[in-house]
């Protein structure tokens, strides 16, 4: 036979630990905007383009990564937010730019 002792019940209340809360924030994930080399546009057309439609994008900067899709196939030519970077990507294809689907970076 097994005898059940009662436990013994502190009288002193148990102090919870104190929980703090930290709000973690992940910063937003950025998209890249991929131009793809094509057999209709032109090197001028694409620079220009890059020019006009991508803030910031210099005059030897577009003709470098112009030659880079042409070498390559393609090239990255705007890293960003996504908003940003659906705007972009929208103008540069209604220029007539042959572009690849957004993706992450």
């Amino acid at each position: 036979m097994t005898s059940v002792l009662p436990q013994a019940v502190s009288s002193a209340p148990a102090i919870a630990p104190e929980k703090t809360r930290q709000t973690t924030r992940k910063p937003y994930p950025n998209y890249k905007i991929i131009v793809l080399n094509d057999d209709f546009n032109t090197f001028e057309h694409v620079a220009e383009c890059l020019m006009k439609y991508i803030p910031g994008m210099g005059s030897d900067r577009a003709w470098e990564l112009t030659n880079q899709v042409h070498q390559d196939g393609q090239a990255i030519v705007w890293v960003g937010p996504l908003e940003q970077a659906e705007l972009y990507h929208t103008q540069l294809t209604r220029a007539g730019l042959t572009m690849a689907p957004l993706e992450k970076a």
